[in-house]
């Protein structure tokens, strides 16, 4: 009966483990004139997944002006 028990817990513990919630995505772009903008956007899935998709910082240049951004998960 233990091992039933110990079975079950454990599925359990599993289950609720790799469960999809709802993460904030935080970006703050820079546009390098003294610009600073903030989005959001929110993602359904594992945590790490949802900090593999908003991770990470980049950049670009247009006309001239580097506009750079950078995400993180809050």
């Amino acid at each position: 009966m233990k091992k039933v028990l110990y079975s079950s817990a454990l599925v359990v513990l599993v289950a609720f483990s790799a469960c999809k919630k709802d993460y904030t995505c935080e970006c703050t772009t820079s546009d390098g004139q003294g610009g600073d903008y903030k989005s959001s956007v929110t993602i359904h899935s594992t945590k790490k997944d949802a900090e593999s998709a908003c991770s990470g910082k980049s950049s670009a240049t247009s006309g001239g002006t580097t506009v750079t951004a950078s995400c993180k998960i809050k």
